[in-house]
């Protein structure tokens, strides 16, 4: 395990890189912020892709359903379009 650096160590790395050197707690608690900001960004992009693809597959079932004039097939369609239309919302929540 490494030792914490000391003020002569850091001024001593830093000098001429104008760079800020941390501590590897300070890298590691920056580093699990932008980790977990970056998790939080990916979960919303995924349930919004989910999202966007139910809305194309209820406008798909919507266009066989307008196809078919009656019965079993349509009907079944129709209700399907129904059921994923129905679960949108939820997503969005």
């Amino acid at each position: 395990m490494n030792k914490p650096m000391s003020d002569f160590q850091r001024q001593f790395l830093a000098r001429g890189t104008g760079q800020q050197l941390f501590t590897e707690a300070e890298f590691n608690e920056k580093l699990s912020q932008k980790m977990a900001e970056i998790m939080a960004v990916a979960i919303d992009t995924s349930k919004t892709a989910v999202m966007i693809e139910r809305e194309a597959c209820a406008e798909v079932v919507q266009c066989l359903a307008d196809l078919e004039n009656e019965g079993e097939t349509c009907t079944a369609l129709k209700n399907a379009v129904e059921a994923i239309k129905n679960r949108i919302p939820a997503q969005r929540q």
